[in-house]
């Protein structure tokens, strides 16, 4: 038997939904009961009622017989297979009221995420640049693929919906810090990708525009702002937004001071509920980001 560390349980949700104890991949069920688990671990030390998982998890299509009892048998499964050692081990616990999902000693990929990000932007504001580069990248390696893919219910939608759409506004703060850091070659390589698989995110473009400026090549940045456009009109029917437009003006301008400058009151990048909203959102699109 191993040390409490390497027994530690670890739970993944910035992909597949996984599970390991130690070094053990375990057998978390069919993906309906997958889905009450993910409907626990995402709302961790909050006693959730059954009604609430059997709306997350089924929604509309709820089955009426039984449905006292559907989450019974998945939920004495997962108890089973993510109890430890100790007598004292047991993940989900029946509350007054409802099921409750035990944080203390877990590891949760979204919760460490937010974690190296908070960190990596309190690094940023000492200054220290290279190192918050550093935090995006670790904090952005833990997505492997679609949060939470092919799970059932509507819990498990917004929740996939929520962890992408953070994914791209993580996405967007680091190369502003790699322009920061004079290494535009950088940037550009990362933002080409990110502006193809989001067509409509200006500040995406906004960025590589930037980027590319700084690369000496004047007249590729001014190619994406006239491929956002024929997207944006095209298939919105909207006009590029103010971000975009400065950007646009102060390359044809050759406004070096403009380009270099970063908005310094940008706020870090929050967490959902605290979002800023951008106009990639009309609607967004987060299917595949550079890295998936």
């Amino acid at each position: 038997m191993g040390s409490d560390a390497e027994r530690r349980l670890r739970v993944a949700v910035l992909g597949p939904l996984r599970a390991w104890r130690g070094d053990e991949l375990l057998d978390l069920g069919t993906v309906r009961q997958q889905a009450f688990l993910a409907a626990l671990v995402l709302r961790p030390d909050v006693t959730v009622s059954r009604r609430e998982l059997l709306d997350g998890v089924w929604g509309a299509s709820r089955p009426v017989r039984g449905s006292r009892s559907c989450p019974v048998t998945s939920l004495y499964r997962l108890r089973k297979c993510l109890r430890g050692d100790g007598p004292d081990s047991a993940v989900i616990g029946g509350e007054r009221g409802g099921d409750r999902f035990r944080s203390g000693g877990v590891s949760v990929d979204a919760a460490l995420l937010e974690r190296i990000v908070v960190e990596a932007d309190t690094t940023a504001l000492s200054g220290d640049l290279v190192a918050a580069v550093d935090g995006y990248d670790r904090a952005l390696a833990l997505y492997e693929g679609e949060p939470l893919a092919g799970l059932p219910g509507p819990f498990a939608a917004g929740e996939r919906r929520r962890l992408a759409e953070r994914r791209v506004a993580l996405s967007q703060r680091k190369p502003e810090w790699l322009l920061r850091l004079n290494r535009p070659a950088d940037a550009i390589g990362e933002l080409s990708a990110l502006t193809a698989a989001h067509p409509h995110n200006e500040t995406f473009a906004a960025l590589l525009m930037r980027a590319l400026h700084a690369g000496g090549r004047r007249a590729d940045a001014l190619s994406v702002f006239a491929e956002l456009r024929r997207c944006l009109v095209e298939e919105l029917g909207v006009e590029p937004g103010e971000e975009a437009r400065a950007v646009h003006q102060a390359v044809l301008r050759g406004d070096d001071a403009a380009l270099a400058t970063t908005s310094p009151s940008r706020p870090p990048v929050r967490a959902a509920g605290a979002r800023r909203v951008v106009r990639d959102e009309l609607p967004v699109d987060t299917g595949e980001l550079a890295g998936a």
